[in-house]
C-alpha cells in the first residue's frame, strides 16, 4: 500500500461534478479576473473568519507582501518573525525592504517564543510576524499585548491554519491583517496559486485593493507603483466549493491525528503537542525523531510518504548568512534536525495510519 503525503486526486474525485459547474459558469459567463467569483469568494471568507474584509491575491507569499507593503513598513524598519518557516514569511519581509528579525521557537509547537519577541523589540521594530506552523495557532493574545504596548502591527502568517481558532476567534483575525495561501496542498486549496488577506483594517484593505491592482484605486488612474496581483475567477469559484466542507475537513484532520498519536504513544518519537490555547487544524503532522534519517528510510521502503518541514532554519540560510552571522537559535536549530511529517490529508484512512505506526514500531523494535 502506497501512501502518500497528500490525496488532491482523491479529494477531487468526491467534489468533482460540483466543481466542473462551476468552472463551467466561469468559463459561461467570460470573467475570469476580478469578476463574481472572486467577489464572492471574499465576502464568503470575511463572514467566516469574522472580519469586516477578505481580498484576493494571487498567492499567499504575495498576501505577505501586501500586506506588509500596505502597513507601511519598508526600508530601515524591522520584523520580528520565526526562523522555522517557509522562506515566503522572509521574503516578504525583504520585499519591502525592511529586516527580518528572527527569534526563537517554543520547543513544544514549534511556533515564534513570545519572550523572546519581548526581548527583541528595538528602536526599529515595526511589525511581528507569527507564524501559525502546521496549523496551530500562536499564542496571539500575549503577541497582541507586545504590538499594543509598542505601537507595532501585528501580521499573521495563515498559510497553515485555514479554520484554525484561538480563544473563540480565527486565526487571521487577530492582528492588522491575516494571510492565507491556498496553494493545492494547503487545508483549503485550489488547484494552482491562490492567496487571501483579511482585515478588519478599512484603510488597510483599501490600499491592499489598490496596490493588488496595479497600483490602480480607478481604472487607468494609478496612485502608486503596484502590482498584478489578483486571485482569479477559475481558482476562487473551486474554493468556494471547497469553503463548504472546511470544517468537516479540519475535524477529519484532528481525528487522523488523534489515531496517530494514541497508536505512537510507546513509540520512540515525540508526538505533536497542543498547547490548548487555540484549535489545532493539522496541515501537518509533525513528529520528533531523533534518528530521523533511518526511520524515514524505513517508512519509504514501506511506500509510505514523509517530509521535513523544515531541514534548514532561515538564519542558516546563505540567503541571510550575512545578517545572521553568529546568530544561534537552539532550539528551531534542533527541532530542524528532527522534525519529520507523516502523511496527513482529510481521507486518509484509519486502515493507513494504522499501517504507517506498525511500520513506525517495527523500526524501532529493529
Amino acid at each position: 500500500m502506497n501512501i502518500p503525503m497528500v490525496d488532491l486526486r482523491g479529494q477531487y474525485q468526491s467534489l468533482k461534478e460540483e466543481i466542473r459547474r462551476q468552472l463551467d459558469s466561469v468559463l459561461e459567463g467570460s470573467q475570469f479576473v476580478l469578476g463574481p467569483q472572486g467577489e464572492a469568494l471574499e465576502q464568503e471568507i470575511a463572514a467566516y473568519c469574522g472580519v469586516r474584509h477578505a481580498i484576493g491575491v494571487a498567492s499567499g507569499t504575495d498576501a505577505l507582501h501586501l500586506a506588509l507593503r500596505a502597513a507601511g513598513i519598508g526600508p530601515g524598519d524591522e520584523v520580528i518573525t520565526t526562523p522555522f518557516t517557509f522562506i515566503a514569511t522572509a521574503e516578504a519581509i525583504a520585499y519591502v525592504g525592511a529586516k527580518a528579525v528572527f527569534v526563537d521557537i517554543d520547543p513544544q509547537t514549534f511556533n515564534i517564543c513570545v519572550d523572546a519577541v519581548a526581548a527583541a523589540v528595538g528602536p526599529r521594530t515595526r511589525a511581528v510576524l507569527p507564524v501559525h506552523l502546521f496549523g496551530q495557532p500562536a499564542d496571539l493574545a500575549p503577541l497582541k499585548q507586545i504590538c499594543d504596548r509598542h505601537g507595532l502591527r501585528l501580521i499573521e502568517d495563515c498559510a497553515q491554519s485555514f479554520g484554525a481558532v484561538y480563544q473563540g476567534r480565527m486565526t487571521g483575525a487577530w492582528g492588522d491583517a491575516g494571510c492565507f495561501s491556498f496553494f493545492p496542498s494547503k487545508n483549503l486549496g485550489c488547484y494552482g496559486d491562490g492567496g487571501m488577506i483579511v482585515t478588519n483594517d478599512d484603510h488597510l484593505a483599501a490600499e491592499i485593493r489598490m496596490l493588488r491592482n496595479h497600483g490602480s484605486r480607478e481604472r487607468y488612474y494609478h496612485a502608486a507603483i503596484g502590482y498584478n496581483s489578483r486571485l482569479d475567477d477559475m481558482q476562487a469559484a473551486i474554493l468556494r466549493v471547497k469553503l463548504k466542507h472546511i470544517d468537516d475537513y479540519n475535524r477529519a484532520r484532528r481525528r487522523n491525528a488523534a489515531l496517530y498519536s494514541e497508536l505512537l504513544q510507546a513509540a520512540p518519537v515525540l508526538t505533536p503537542v497542543e498547547d490548548g490555547k487555540g484549535c489545532h487544524v493539522f496541515h501537518q503532522y509533525t513528529l520528533r525523531a531523533p534518528r530521523r534519517a533511518d526511520l524515514q528510510k524505513t517508512l519509504s521502503a514501506a511506500g509510505i510518504a514523509s517530509a521535513i518541514y523544515y531541514p534548514v532554519p532561515l538564519h542558516r540560510q546563505e540567503v541571510f548568512a550575512a545578517d545572521c552571522a553568529g546568530l544561534s537559535l537552539p532550539v528551531a536549530e534542533q527541532a530542524a534536525a528532527e522534525v519529520l511529517s507523516l502523511p496527513m490529508y482529510p481521507e486518509l484512512t484509519a486502515e493507513q495510519i494504522r499501517l504507517v505506526c506498525r511500520t513506525i514500531a517495527d523500526a524501532a523494535a529493529r
